[in-house]
């Protein structure tokens, strides 16, 4: 016997009509029949005997699926299933639509040769379905004899024009009224304060459940809490959504995550706005006002508060900033964060969340570091799953294993193609026992806006930050713009992801410069550059003076110094046949790291935030005789106050 013939469809029935007789107002003006339920406490109607249900099956020429039948047998048609069919069909009333609505030829008309077969099967549904809607807010019933499981029973599927939706499919007809059953639910908990308390066992038994998932989830048992709430958020219960959006942010969901009923309360804003505020942010087609809409309520000081943290995070400023111990560590996880340290940050903040305290409760974990520039980078699916799976707030469990690390710890995974296989030319600058604020007075020039660190972005948006405002472009100067931050436990680093084209006879290495009082390694590859020659360049120096050197470009190797062995260059280059230049990528970064022990932080620089600035150049000036580009641009003022003619200057050359 299958779950729906084995299905007690009149204690269902019964307990849906009478909440539905209880949700109503006895001031509300309602018609005959429907006074007539409500007093009956009945939606349906007398039960359709054997002989009337065989009769329709002759008469329609199928036999009827299994749960519509054991329907029909407590009650022979329906009133109010949900919101928007107001009768149900019974044994009189189920017919073939036969196309009757015409929405099989709208359907046929977007049908081609490459219409996908679930394309194809929604159009035909208007031809074959049996219609099951008597009474509707413009919405079609209907089931397919031609969609059945292994059990006899057939799908049902709802259409409504105001949606403008494809139809819903509903697994069998039991699965179509229980989900009617959830949208009267939905809607009648949101009634005004003039109508009657939508109270009844069903709300009750939800209620709990969302209580016992709050619970659950801060023991860290978040995967069987996180089904309980999307079950009582279907039925519109209180807090539901709220607490399962917490959970669904953490997870890095953001699509219809609002936060409803808490953020607008005073407990929980500072936590949950700045998420709310920051996805808004990321939209830059969003007009400001729909804020309003996910802020239903809020008075005139939280809005004023959600402007303001919205431009917070639009300029980069915004800061997560929790008190007391798990604080204190927030602020040591930045600071790791910061310089590239993306594992580190994590393990910090894992290690202190029993340390964390809920706003109140109904805040499930801490969540607004997700919007804070530097910390949100260190979000992603596993770790959101860690720390979900952690006991917390005073909560004991089972602890998880830790999330598998995002950096490699070497230089090696820069020689993998990274998504569109834009990183084919590199190059990045060690420097050994120096923090990476000392790095733009070693690589800098001192006088010029590249000697201070720019706040921590992305390197794209710092890249376009920063180009977009510059007026002088030369074709002698390679000015690298550099992301900065720490290169393993001694080392910190440079790397520009977008160099300049090589040119062997002007480069200028800046390890020299670099390595006052220290050493510096240089490594500039475009072993997979494409149609110019590959090449590969290491140089290291120390205090102030290069040690040795080699450059690989086109088969050709020039050297300089006494190199170590395990960098000796005809190691990776020697017997290279025509083409494979390639194939010594990973084998040089591997040698690098191993003698240098330095690494660089991949999650960091492919998708976190880091300081930037521009180095000095990296070619000598252009000597005598040498000819070379500079173009200037102006651009022209939004309002002109001198009456000059605004445009560009003309390219200058020189020689």
């Amino acid at each position: 016997m299958t779950d729906s013939t084995a299905f007690d469809w009149r204690s269902f029935l019964l307990k849906w009509s009478g909440e539905w007789a209880d949700s109503l107002p006895d001031s509300d003006t309602r018609s005959e029949d429907d006074e007539a339920a409500r007093q009956a406490r009945w939606l349906g109607f007398p039960p359709a005997s054997e002989e009337r249900i065989a009769a329709m099956e002759e008469r329609l020429g199928r036999h009827m699926p299994p749960s519509y039948r054991e329907f029909l047998k407590v009650s022979d048609g329906w009133r109010n299933a949900g919101y928007f069919v107001w009768l149900l069909a019974g044994t009189e009333d189920a017919q073939w639509h036969n196309n009757e609505s015409g929405l099989a030829d709208s359907y046929a008309e977007h049908l081609d040769e490459d219409s996908t077969a679930e394309a194809q099967r929604e159009a035909a549904l208007w031809r074959r379905g049996l219609q099951l809607d008597v009474e509707s807010d413009v919405t079609y019933v209907l089931m397919d004899p031609e969609d059945v499981d292994d059990d006899g029973e057939w799908a049902v599927y709802t259409w409504s024009s105001w949606r403008a939706e494809s139809p819903e499919r509903h697994a069998n007809f039991l699965a179509f009224m229980r989900n009617m059953h959830r949208e009267f639910h939905s809607l009648a908990a949101r009634q005004s304060d003039t109508e009657p308390e939508f109270a009844n066992d069903t709300t009750r038994e939800l209620d709990a459940q969302v209580e016992e998932a709050r619970l659950a989830v801060l023991r860290g048992g978040w995967e069987p809490a996180e089904e309980a709430l999307d079950e009582a958020k279907g039925y519109g219960r209180p807090r539901a959504a709220g607490l399962g959006d917490q959970i669904r942010r953490l997870l890095g969901k953001t699509y219809m995550v609002y936060f409803e009923d808490l953020v607008t309360d005073p407990r929980y804003t500072p936590e949950l706005l700045p998420l709310l505020v920051a996805e808004h942010a990321l939209h830059s087609y969003r007009d400001d006002s729909t804020l309003k809409f996910h802020l239903r309520g809020a008075d005139d000081e939280l809005m004023s508060l959600a402007f303001a943290t919205l431009d917070e995070v639009r300029n980069g400023t915004y800061r997560y900033a929790p008190t007391g111990p798990f604080g204190e560590a927030v602020d040591r996880a930045r600071e790791l964060a910061r310089w590239g340290g993306s594992d580190e940050a994590w393990r910090t903040l894992m290690d202190a969340l029993p340390l964390w305290e809920p706003l109140g409760p109904d805040h499930l974990a801490p969540l607004a570091w997700v919007a804070d520039p530097v910390l949100g980078q260190l979000l992603t699916p596993e770790r959101g799953r860690e720390l979900l799976s952690t006991p917390r707030a005073g909560r004991t469990g089972e602890p998880p294993s830790p999330a598998a690390d995002l950096d490699p710890g070497d230089l090696a995974w820069l020689a993998e193609p990274d998504r569109g296989n834009n990183r084919t030319s590199y190059r990045f600058v060690l420097v050994e026992g120096a923090h990476p604020e000392e790095l733009p007075g070693r690589l800098a020039d001192g006088d010029g806006d590249g000697a201070v660190l720019n706040a921590p972005m992305t390197l794209w948006d710092a890249r376009h930050k920063t180009t977009g405002n510059q007026r002088e472009f030369s074709s002698y100067d390679d000015k690298a713009f550099v992301a900065v931050g720490r290169a393993g436990t001694d080392w910190s680093f440079v790397f520009d992801d977008r160099p300049a084209s090589f040119h062997r006879p002007r480069f200028v290495s800046p390890a020299a410069t670099a390595s006052a009082g220290t050493r510096a390694v240089v490594v500039w590859s475009g072993l997979r550059s494409g149609s110019r020659k590959p090449f590969f360049h290491l140089s290291v120096a120390r205090d102030g003076a290069e040690q040795y050197a080699f450059t690989y470009e086109g088969g050709e190797i020039q050297r300089s110094g006494e190199i170590p062995g395990a960098l000796e260059p005809t190691r990776f280059f020697g017997d290279m046949a025509e083409g494979a230049a390639a194939e010594a990528e990973r084998p040089l970064l591997e040698a690098v790291t191993r003698e240098f022990g330095a690494s660089l932080p991949r999650h960091a620089l492919t998708s976190g935030r880091l300081h930037t600035f521009t180095t000095r150049s990296w070619t000598r000036p252009p000597q005598r005789g040498e000819t070379y580009l500079v173009v200037s641009v102006n651009h022209p003022p939004t309002h002109p106050t001198t009456g000059g003619r605004p445009g560009a200057d003309a390219p200058e050359s020189g020689q």
